[in-house]
């Protein structure tokens, strides 16, 4: 049962069995096991930027596709709800046309730049996405009548995702209201996005897509049209990058370029991917939830770490909250060192 589910990608190390299973029960209990307003948005981030991660390491990962416009879908997605929630009201009518216009205009415009990029080298390609993605950043920060510019866009979601919807006292003292109903939205979206990609590295459809990694020369040799493949794997990428963002913008109520297209979030988006490891959508769970806990907790224990170092010399200064960027740089650093493959491949190679 557990495998059909799965796609029969299992993990295929005990480890990483336990590690996944843990994720999994602190995302689905989050709210219960971790109450408070950070915590539970800490874990609605990490279920969010998992299937960003899953979707990015589909193009990267599986067909080889070196991009730098996925947080341009991924923006897409977020101001398509925020757009439609303004235009038609904060139903969820909105939000389901929202969703669907962002999802399908991604996939559009990653089909137009498919088939007039894709053809061309793997570094020429990179920078076209750079290009358009850099464009249209520029665009969204200069139409600040419709798109709010670098203010960005306070959205009214549905009432039964805010706090002011009841449906319900306490329950093991977490309230039951619109929060919560919102953030099993996020994780129950999440993970069926998430699964819905297991299913397609595991076809034949994402088995090919290896084939024309390994040697595009080869795959188009013996008969399979890369470039429709290449291009079915863009499309793809960019309408679940979409999906995400329409849950992160349901999630914040608010977008804004710095939010969701700034080249900071596509960068941390591939530290995400090369710390999983590439190649293995599971990868995307590890690195999301390292890299997203890291971000926001990591000054609180350096900030504890530099106290409790007082009395020594030189550590209480490196070990200062403020240098936290340097210390998550190192511990990247590090992991690309120690798991080249990624957290998910050294896993694997130990069983």
């Amino acid at each position: 049962m557990i495998g059909t589910l799965l796609s029969g990608d299992l993990p295929r190390s005990r480890i990483l069995t336990a590690v996944l299973v843990v994720i999994f029960l602190g995302l689905a209990l989050a709210p219960f096991l971790f109450p408070g307003v950070r915590s539970v948005d800490t874990a609605a981030r990490i279920s969010i930027f998992i299937v960003l991660v899953a979707s990015y390491d589909l193009l990267l990962g599986y067909a080889g596709i070196v991009s730098f416009a996925h947080t341009m879908f991924f923006g897409i997605g977020a101001y398509g709800v925020a757009l439609t929630l303004q235009a038609m009201g904060r139903g969820w009518d909105a939000v389901l046309v929202g969703t669907l216009a962002g999802a399908g205009t991604a996939a559009a415009i990653a089909l137009v730049i498919g088939l007039f990029s894709l053809r061309v080298r793997a570094i020429f390609f990179a920078m076209i996405t750079l290009a358009v993605a850099s464009a249209v950043g520029v665009l969204v920060s200069q139409l600040s009548g419709l798109t709010g510019g670098e203010d960005g866009l306070n959205i009214q979601i549905p009432r039964e995702l805010t706090p002011a919807f009841k449906f319900g006292g306490e329950l093991w003292g977490v309230k039951l209201n619109g929060k919560l109903l919102a953030y099993y939205l996020v994780f129950g979206t999440s993970l069926v996005l998430f699964l819905l990609m297991l299913r397609i590295v595991n076809s034949p459809f994402g088995r090919t897509l290896l084939a024309v990694r390994e040697n595009d020369f080869r795959a188009e040799a013996i008969g399979y049209p890369v470039v429709r493949y290449r291009t079915a794997a863009t499309c793809l990428s960019a309408a679940i990058a979409a999906l995400a963002g329409a849950l992160y913008a349901l999630w914040l109520r608010y977008v804004g370029p710095e939010t969701v297209l700034s080249m900071e979030l596509m960068i941390d988006i591939l530290l995400m991917v090369v710390i999983g490891g590439m190649g293995t959508i599971w990868g995307a769970v590890i690195g999301a939830t390292l890299f997203v806990i890291a971000q926001n907790y990591l000054q609180e224990v350096m900030g504890w770490a530099s106290a409790a170092t007082e009395g020594v010399p030189l550590l209480p200064n490196l070990l200062d909250p403020d240098r936290w960027l340097l210390w998550l740089g190192l511990l990247f650093v590090l992991s690309v060192y120690f798991f080249p493959a990624g957290v998910v491949g050294r896993l694997r190679q130990g069983k």
